[in-house]
């Protein structure tokens, strides 16, 4: 980026949204409790909302840095399958095993199959992490959600309330296995908790957040030097924009937020440490270097709860977004505080070099 590129000012308060966001995201969602019956009357706004983060996570991106593809290979791959793996298979088994009631229960598993947050790429970077390898799970894990999202939510969706198998093969057929295989796999997976159009559904994800993504790619390509100029301010839309999701979220679940038992916090609190416990050490294991352990392990713990909490409520029911809701401040919370552990640990430093190269 051109020193003309961006300004002091910009710099410190993108800086300050950093270090600040999970008191911000608090705020919000105190906030939404506080007025309720008005800023629930924004949900329709949320997909929009979630769509613009999105846009501007897209412009963020160059097409060098799918690079990091074919330079670590293993540690995008350890990385995606730990994402996908461990986060919906953690929230399938909270559910049962905390006896959640079926509507919580299908808001866990669609957290737990929800890509990446656009919130970890800042909280990677502050961690002092590999931020090229965090940028990549997040993009990669983001293209894979129109297809692993909707197969992993039917997959573990059946088991609490019925579902019409027949309308279940139809949606299989007609939207996900005949434009790709691997939807098959996807929409098998996911029907156990709620009935789930799978059609739509994944209609919603290709909506709110591919296209976005691509169309900021796209930019970033095509007209550089724009995008280059409006860089440090995305941050501060993408805070806004999270902090409006989450108060919207909290509104329009005012009275269920504020009869929740602690069961669900607890279900939430765990379900958020065991992705970043068992991303950590699955990086460990597999040989990644430390900037890559805390990049694995704060995108496998932090989900994108915008989309879970959209969807959630489109699909299911508001109090299906609940876990979601509650996720989306609890993992911005724990998220600030490990990397603000970790950013005053020092760790190598041909990551971050290799990252200003590349």
């Amino acid at each position: 980026m051109s020193p003309s590129s961006s300004t002091p000012v910009l710099q410190r308060a993108s800086a300050f949204t950093g270090r600040w966001f999970a008191v911000l995201v608090l705020a919000a969602g105190g906030l939404g409790l506080l007025l309720p019956d008005t800023l629930a009357q924004a949900a329709p706004a949320v997909p929009w909302l979630l769509a613009l983060i999105m846009l501007g996570m897209g412009m963020t991106l160059r097409p060098v840095d799918f690079a990091v593809v074919v330079r670590t290979p293993w540690a995008l791959g350890v990385g995606v399958a730990a994402q996908y793996l461990v986060m919906p298979l953690t929230g399938f088994a909270l559910a049962r095993l905390l006896d959640l009631s079926p509507t919580q229960a299908a808001g866990m598993v669609l957290v737990g199959a929800s890509p990446g947050g656009t919130a970890s790429n800042v909280m990677v970077f502050l961690a002092k992490g590999d931020t090229a390898l965090s940028v990549a799970m997040t993009t990669f894990s983001t293209l894979l959600a129109p297809v692993l999202t909707p197969l992993l939510v039917l997959w573990l969706a059946g088991e609490f309330l019925p579902v019409d198998a027949g309308a279940l093969f139809v949606s299989i057929v007609q939207v996900v296995l005949a434009p790709v295989l691997t939807p098959l796999l996807v929409l098998w997976l996911a029907g156990e908790f709620l009935p789930v159009d799978a059609g739509a559904l994944f209609v919603s994800i290709v909506q709110v957040v591919l296209a976005p993504v691509l169309l900021g790619l796209l930019l970033r390509t095509v007209v550089p030097a724009l995008v280059e100029r409006v860089l440090d301010a995305l941050p501060l839309v993408s805070v806004a924009g999270i902090a409006a999701v989450v108060a919207i979220v909290v509104a329009g679940s005012a009275d269920t937020v504020l009869t929740v038992g602690p069961l669900l916090v607890l279900a939430v609190v765990l379900h958020n440490g065991v992705g970043l416990g068992v991303g950590y050490g699955l990086a460990r294991l597999t040989g990644l270097d430390v900037p890559a352990r805390r990049a694995v392990s704060i995108e496998v713990g932090m989900q994108n709860s915008g989309l879970a909490a959209t969807l959630a409520t489109v699909h299911f029911s508001p109090a299906a977004a609940l876990p979601a809701a509650i996720f989306s401040v609890w993992h911005n919370v724990s998220g600030s505080l490990l990397a603000g552990w970790w950013s005053r640990r020092p760790v190598e430093r041909a990551v971050a070099e290799r990252d200003r190269v590349g």
